[in-house]
């Protein structure tokens, strides 16, 4: 116990979110800097890099109290002090696991990479994308959130744009264009409300902290301006998830994208845009959110179905699990904007299982894809005989990813569904049909593709390798191990959300409905005289 005690006070002194940006920035430019001649020299570089970055996260996420409010292992540095601007670092319960999450997922996108051409660039890019989302879900300065916000967008482009497939080029170009379009609403907003805040006699600053308890003062800025300012960080966050009827550039991005590209887009990079929702928008302007909470409800939920729906049309296994990111991704829009802690709570956890889940997918689309050059499902058939162990995977993917009880997938989604339900239940009946459809379309897939009699190309193929396996098996473990067990994740989120109820309730009167499932009452916990007056 006191062994414990001194590594969770060595970690909570130790720079440690300032290590896990540096690093992989350190460690991107040392990669680069490996002589060509020696490409084995890169591996080992970004391979260290990215394994000790895992392992200093999972420290980190040791070392959090989960009954502590506010933020933990924060740092604030002075950066730019004639702007007002820190260098400012911290973590709660909604950003913890999305900082686990992006350690966890790109040693694993590296070792699926192993074998691309130009491995040096290509671990570089890879590298400096992880800093760039570290920094993104660290930030407590608004404009050093959105300095990595801008600077994720880099790396992702060049890693689209130089080892994706086919239509790469178009599909890194709308990436970047559609992203950097929704920034510009985010940038005009930031400036307004430091400009606000500084017409009001305060001193310049874009700490999120100050300014978030500065708007929470009545008449500090008008509804209307509050409304218009919402607006514009809402529209920059929806354009990242992407919500509704802002997802086009998305199921371009997937397919095209390399392995390791998809499964980080999908299990970090999206969810920029559901975290900048709890993290600034929400908090900031809490009534303004409560105004346009059932626009969000209805455009999440218009996802969900029309994701499901068009995954189900398509041709491409790549691209049908797209569309089911735009569909994943609605029910966490979903749960956020119910506005009940058990909504916001299965919203938090399904931006991690859709992580784990979804990345999967991708990871073992992309050993389909090298083995038979081709992602079409009509190519594929009797894959079950061929490669029974990868075909296994890929039948356990599928059943997380639908949310099948037993997996992480259930629980979020679950949660969100009954949390909405307390305030909105149309939305919540609407929405459960996403859960029915992505049985039909993950399964009909499956069937297509994996039952039968091998023909052609698809018998003989070779089977899950070490290296793959080591590379998708964390992944559908953590899954399962968070369906049976959510608890220690959900303690961790619990303090965080909380707080954010409580800051809604001050800031707006906003009375949360009582939620479905109080506590349990212990009985074993009642004191002498309770004992002797109940007998």
């Amino acid at each position: 116990m006191l062994a414990s005690t001194v590594v969770v006070e060595r970690a909570r002194d130790f720079p440690l979110l300032t290590f896990l940006i540096v690093l992989p920035f350190v460690g991107a430019i040392a990669t680069m800097l490996t002589p060509k001649h020696r490409p084995e020299w890169a591996k080992a570089v970004a391979f260290l890099v990215s394994a000790t970055t895992l392992g200093m996260s999972l420290w980190m996420l040791a070392a959090f109290d989960k009954a502590t409010h506010g933020y933990q292992f924060d740092v604030s540095h002075n950066w730019i002090g004639n702007l007002g601007v820190r260098f400012s670092l911290g973590i709660d319960g909604i950003s913890l696991f999305m900082v686990v999450l992006t350690a966890v997922l790109f040693p694993i996108g590296l070792l699926a990479s192993v074998n691309e051409p130009k491995f040096k660039e290509f671990a570089t890019w890879m590298l400096m994308l992880q800093a760039s989302v570290v920094g993104v879900f660290a930030a407590l300065d608004l404009v050093v959130f959105f300095i990595f916000f801008e600077l994720v967008l880099v790396p992702m482009y060049f890693l689209i744009a130089g080892w994706g497939h086919g239509n790469r080029a178009y599909a890194a170009t709308k990436f970047f264009l559609y992203t950097m379009a929704g920034s510009a609403f985010l940038f005009v907003g930031i400036l307004t409300v430091a400009y606000l805040y500084t017409k009001s006699g305060h001193a310049l600053t874009f700490d999120v902290g100050n300014i978030t308890e500065w708007i929470s003062t009545d008449g500090a800025i008008s509804t209307r301006t509050a409304r218009l300012l919402f607006l514009a960080f809402a529209v920059s966050f929806a354009v990242k998830v992407p919500l509704f009827p802002l997802h086009t550039w998305l199921p371009d991005a997937h397919t095209e994208a390399p392995t390791a590209g998809s499964v980080v887009l999908a299990g970090v990079l999206l969810k920029m845009g559901t975290y900048g929702f709890l993290r600034f928008a929400i908090p900031m302007f809490p009534a303004a959110a409560h105004y346009f909470a059932p626009v969000l409800l209805t455009l999440s939920v218009v996802g969900i179905v029309y994701g499901a729906i068009v995954a189900t049309m398509q041709p491409d296994l790549k691209r049908l699990i797209a569309y089911s990111s735009v569909a994943h991704l609605g029910f966490v829009v979903m749960g956020t904007f119910a506005l009940t802690t058990p909504a916001i709570l299965g919203g938090l956890f399904t931006m991690l299982s859709h992580g784990l889940t979804t990345g999967a997918l991708f990871l073992l689309v992309g050993m389909l894809y090298d083995r038979r050059h081709t992602r079409l499902i009509a190519d594929f058939g009797g894959l079950w005989k061929s490669i029974p162990v990868l075909s296994a995977l890929f039948l356990v993917a599928t059943f997380a990813s639908i949310g099948l009880p037993g997996f992480s997938g259930f629980v979020g989604e679950f949660m969100s569904l009954l949390g909405t339900y307390v305030t909105r239940p149309w939305w919540a009946v609407v929405a459960t049909s996403g859960v029915i459809l992505a049985a039909v379309y993950l399964l009909w897939a499956f069937q297509r593709s994996f039952t039968g009699e091998p023909t052609g190309e698809n018998v003989g193929l070779r089977d899950i390798s070490l290296r793959e396996l080591v590379c998708v098996g964390p992944l559908l473990g953590l899954s399962l191990f968070l369906g049976f067990y959510p608890q220690p994740v959900l303690d961790r989120m619990k303090v965080t959300v909380e707080d954010f109820m409580g800051h809604l309730e001050n800031s707006t009167g906003y009375i949360e409905p009582e939620s479905p499932n109080p506590e349990p009452v212990d009985v074993h916990n009642d004191s002498p005289n309770e004992e002797a007056a109940s007998h």
